[in-house]
Formats: structure tokens, C-alpha cells, sequence
């Protein structure tokens, strides 16, 4: 059982780690704006994944043990970032760049938890 859980939570923190490295891409080639606005849009995209795969966790029987580990935990898990939220928020810093720094940790949270209750309120 533990095997087979670690093999769905793999297999979509796999597939969220390569749609974030695309979707990071795609969007920094679109702008050439020094604010980390690829990091902010994939980690406010996979925090309403997350609100919309919890409200649909919270219907009886409507998704599987191992489809909410492969969705949340996996998925949402690979493709949200906050190791690099965390890096990139150091940059700015190092660049003496703070009200960058301020903006973009302010942004990151309020629209992450803001996706997050939104997702819920549409898949509830």
C-alpha cells in the first residue's frame, strides 16, 4: 500500500515538476520584466488547483485515496514552488531591490491564499 501511494505521489509530482518548468518558461519568454512574474502565476495557478482538488476531496467518494495523492500531493506538490519563491525573493534582496522584494512576497501570498479559497468556492 505505502509503495503504490509513493508510485501516484511520484507520478504526479513528476508531471507537475515539467508543466512548472514549461509554464515558468513560457511565461518569462512573454515578458521581459525583472519581477518574477512566472514563479508568482504558477504558484497562484497551483494553489487554485489545490482549492479546487480539496473542495472536490470533501465530496463523498469523489476522489480516490490515490487520485488526491496523485493531484495534491503530487501534481500541486511538483508544480507549485516555494523553494524557488524562496530563492528568488534572496535575489531581490541581493539586489537591494526591496520594494521588488515586498511586492512580490505580498503578491505571492495574498493571490496564492486568494486562489486557493477561489478554487474551493468553484469546485464546491
Amino acid at each position: 500500500m505505502l509503495f503504490k501511494n509513493v508510485l501516484w505521489i511520484a507520478l504526479g509530482g513528476g508531471l507537475g515538476s515539467v508543466l512548472r518548468y514549461l509554464a515558468h518558461k513560457w511565461i518569462s519568454s512573454a515578458t521581459t520584466n525583472p519581477f518574477p512574474l512566472g514563479t508568482l502565476l504558477v504558484n497562484v495557478i497551483g494553489c487554485l488547483l489545490i482549492g479546487i482538488f480539496f473542495a472536490l476531496s470533501l465530496r463523498q467518494n469523489y476522489l480516490s485515496t490515490e487520485l488526491k495523492l496523485f493531484l495534491m500531493t503530487g501534481l500541486c506538490g511538483g508544480f507549485t514552488t516555494f523553494s524557488a519563491f524562496t530563492l528568488e525573493g534572496m535575489n531581490l534582496i541581493n539586489e537591494q531591490r526591496l520594494l521588488v522584494f515586498f511586492l512580490y512576497f505580498s503578491c505571492s501570498i495574498v493571490l496564492g491564499l486568494a486562489a486557493t479559497f477561489a478554487g474551493y468556492l468553484l469546485a464546491r
